[in-house]
């Protein structure tokens, strides 16, 4: 059963670097089927650019999309977290800081990516486990 960040984490981080226009970046997460990319400057991680920045920044601003840098629209990662931490302190981080997407990163690179789908799948598996687990002791 999955215990540390690592066993659940996604591993294919989509990238982007922050002077890249936040069209370029739509356009990637479109052809993806992501929802967050991770922006770089100088190829350090340092911020996240979601659908929901698209929303609040853009969008209800009405600002022509091909004219914003990703830089603009982009959060800053606030917090992150090693692979091998366990799950339950990404959790704790996650609800902490108010975020729903939480940078894995080791030796200062980005190496995966909890989101709250991932914690659901996870959730998921340990239900029908703890499920089949009861049945099993019921028989």
């Amino acid at each position: 059963m999955p215990k540390v960040v690592r066993d659940i984490m996604t591993k294919h981080v989509v990238t982007i670097d922050e002077n890249r226009t936040a069209l370029e970046a739509a356009k990637i997460m479109t052809e993806k089927g992501i929802s967050s990319l991770i922006v770089l400057k100088d190829q350090n991680p340092v911020g996240i650019v979601t659908e929901r920045d698209f929303v609040k920044k853009i969008c209800i601003k009405e600002l022509k999309i091909s004219h914003i840098k990703v830089n603009e629209v982009m959060s800053k990662i606030r917090t992150f977290a090693d692979p091998d931490i366990p799950i339950e302190v990404a959790v704790q981080r996650m609800v902490n800081h108010k975020i729903r997407r939480l940078p894995i990163m080791e030796t200062g690179q980005v190496v995966g990516i909890i989101t709250v789908t991932d914690l659901a799948k996870y959730l998921r598996t340990l239900l029908l486990i703890e499920g089949a687990l009861s049945e099993k002791s019921n028989s």
